[in-house]
């Protein structure tokens, strides 16, 4: 049975590079890299992690799907690093057929929602029954100010939850402050 490992904290915690440090010395990583470059800032993030990473890890750029990609594989892993779920929830978002930023109802919200947990219980599903251990990089974007919008509460709430979910399944869960890896949770209690 495989691992699943939660890593949370705020924007430049240092959460990816923890996260990278906990599969360090594995050459069979398989890393999930969720952002799609959109402008050039978004590009220079996208190379900079690219050059952080060893060489020998594999790269799977996608924010949907994953179960299915994951089981189309032909190669055992010895760990699997997908970053980030808040970004992967964002593009889900902008993807989505039904999106329109002015406009959306409580019964998109709860569908997208639905949907969403049920990519990544089946996304798990998969890596577990491989025996893989999972490394998932969110975002705690709660801490911060209420945001503005209403779409932009709509996503924190979302984000929140789906966060909420993921730490009640992982094994491990880590909360990076300034850097610091602080483990809230050791173990999953049944």
């Amino acid at each position: 049975m495989g691992k699943v490992i939660l890593v949370t904290g705020g924007a430049r915690s240092g959460k990816s590079g923890f996260s990278e440090k906990l599969l360090s010395g594995r050459d069979a990583v398989l890393y999930i890299a969720t952002a799609t470059p959109l402008d050039e800032e978004m590009e220079r993030r996208i190379a900079h992690h690219r050059a952080q990473r060893p060489e020998a890890w594999e790269t799977l750029e996608a924010f949907s799907d994953l179960e299915r990609k994951l089981n189309e594989k032909n190669r055992v892993y010895d760990g699997i690093l997908l970053d980030c779920i808040t970004v992967m929830l964002t593009n889900q978002l902008f993807h989505h057929p039904d999106f329109q930023e002015d406009q959306y109802s409580e019964q998109f919200w709860s569908d997208f929602e639905k949907k969403a947990k049920l990519g990544l219980h089946k996304f798990l599903a998969v890596a577990r029954s491989m025996s893989y251990t999972v490394i998932l990089v969110t975002n705690e974007i709660g801490m911060g100010l209420v945001p503005e919008t209403a779409l932009s509460r709509q996503f924190r709430d979302l984000a929140g939850r789906i966060n909420q979910m993921l730490a009640a399944e992982a094994d491990e869960v880590y909360l990076l402050v300034a850097g610091i890896p602080l483990k809230i949770k050791e173990g999953n209690p049944s």
